[in-house]
């Protein structure tokens, strides 16, 4: 997995917020799809400077003619690419520490998956029709690495100086009633909570949820 970390910034002052793509998407997904047009305001006005990130999803779990081993191996490189340059990166640029992230459906999982394995790293996390538990995406496959790559799983057995880092992120997970992954918000905000972790989860009554004019819609209620 050698390529380039491409990225897209927007904006020059106000708090940083890191953009994942969902699965299929690149950096430049959350810019085509209008969510950089419904944030403009802020971004114009100096509340919020976005950075658009790859997930390369294609080299890891969307990636079926991998074996399921290499999958996460090829994830556990982003995640330590994530903590050791662009998320610090992204800081220093911005000027200031207290970093957002946000994701929709795969783009939730890393959004999620990053925040509480570097939780030191991230003030906010928002994830909207995420999912949380990667049983799905690796055919039957599990060992240690998977464990340590799936938050319902390692955040359910966390000991106490873990959860206590996780009680400094604010945490917003939410999607619609109808989604098909309604359950994993509903299930990781349940193990949140049986953690003493506070989230602000929502349920949205009545539609699906898992769209674009949805996340577009929801997602500046969030911020900055």
């Amino acid at each position: 997995m050698e390529r380039p970390a491409e990225y897209l910034w927007f904006g020059d002052a106000g708090r940083a917020l890191v953009m994942f793509p969902t699965s299929g998407g690149r950096y430049f997904e959350n810019e085509d799809r209008g969510l950089i047009e419904s944030l403009s305001d802020l971004i114009n006005e100096g509340q919020l400077q976005v950075c658009c990130i790859d997930a390369f999803n294609e080299d890891s779990w969307t990636n079926t003619e991998l074996h399921p081993a290499e999958r996460v191996a090829n994830h556990e490189r982003f995640d330590q690419y994530l903590s050791e340059e662009m998320i610090p990166m992204v800081a220093a640029r911005a000027g200031r520490d207290d970093v957002a992230v946000y994701g929709a459906s795969l783009g939730g999982f890393h959004a999620v998956n990053f925040t509480a394995r570097h939780p030191d790293q991230v003030a906010r996390c928002i994830a909207l029709s995420g999912l949380f538990d990667i049983h799905r995406l690796l055919d039957g496959y599990w060992d240690e690495s998977c464990y340590y790559h799936s938050p319902v799983a390692f955040v359910s057995n966390m000991d106490e100086e873990w959860l206590q880092r996780l009680r400094s992120v604010e945490w917003v997970l939410a999607t619609g009633e109808t989604d098909s992954l309604v359950e994993e918000t509903r299930n990781f905000s349940h193990v949140l909570r049986t953690r003493n972790v506070e989230v602000h989860s929502e349920i949205w009554p009545g539609v699906f949820g898992h769209d674009w004019p949805y996340w577009k819609e929801h997602l500046r209620r969030f911020l900055p």
